[in-house]
């Protein structure tokens, strides 16, 4: 609701590579209602990976600060004016939903998926001590210098880029917030997690122990 986000000036870039659920077409619906100067509809032609759709989406980016956030509202809206409050309240580089503090939570997960996911964040946080609860969740808000230099130096890809970004993070001193969210799993589609995604963040996870 934009009353909960009065005193802010916002864009939403939606950053679309070639999506075959109509992502597009809505799109182009929120453009027409709200206005270009609020909804910019950035696609592409086809998938070119989540750090070059961050590069891309950065490149039409006009404020300060950045959120980033998936579009199937598995991120949802309202955490945004937190994520603001939190990092006025501390000033911090970013800001980072957590689903491991506090009232966070994952709905909608089979049993699987949450062990995946609590491992991951379990032997990052033996391993690499990071000092933030939620490694591989990607709703969060950053300074737009600070992301554009993380982006920089982070070299992963897939699962454990997320990762990556937050010890990259730690490692040049940026400041980072959390704030508890609930996250809730997509209706509609599949999880792009699978074996490939876990062998890809074990070989990154022992990278990153290797040269951080």
């Amino acid at each position: 609701r934009r009353s909960r986000f009065s005193g802010n000036n916002f864009e939403i870039i939606i950053i679309d590579d070639g999506s075959p659920d109509g992502t597009q077409e809505v799109a182009e619906q929120l453009e027409r209602i709200y206005g270009p100067d609020k909804i910019l509809l950035r696609p592409r032609a086809r998938k070119l990976g989540l750090g070059t759709a961050y590069i891309h989406g950065m490149k039409h980016a006009t404020g300060n600060f950045i959120v980033i956030m998936d579009a199937d509202l598995s991120h949802h809206p309202k955490f945004i004016p937190e994520f603001i409050r939190k990092q006025k309240e501390g000033n911090f580089d970013i800001v980072s939903g957590t689903r491991y503090k506090g009232n966070g939570g994952v709905y909608g997960w089979d049993l699987k998926r949450k062990l995946i996911s609590r491992g991951a964040n379990f032997i990052t946080q033996v391993l690499l001590r990071p000092g933030a609860s939620d490694l591989t969740g990607s709703f969060r808000l950053y300074r737009k210098e600070v992301l554009q230099k993380l982006m920089e130096k982070c070299v992963s890809k897939g699962y454990v880029f997320q990762m990556e970004m937050i010890v990259r993070a730690r490692q040049l001193g940026y400041t980072i917030g959390e704030v508890p969210i609930s996250f809730v799993d997509r209706v509609y589609g599949e999880s792009k997690l699978g074996g490939n995604e876990i062998v890809s963040f074990l070989k990154g996870l022992l990278t990153l122990f290797a040269t951080t």
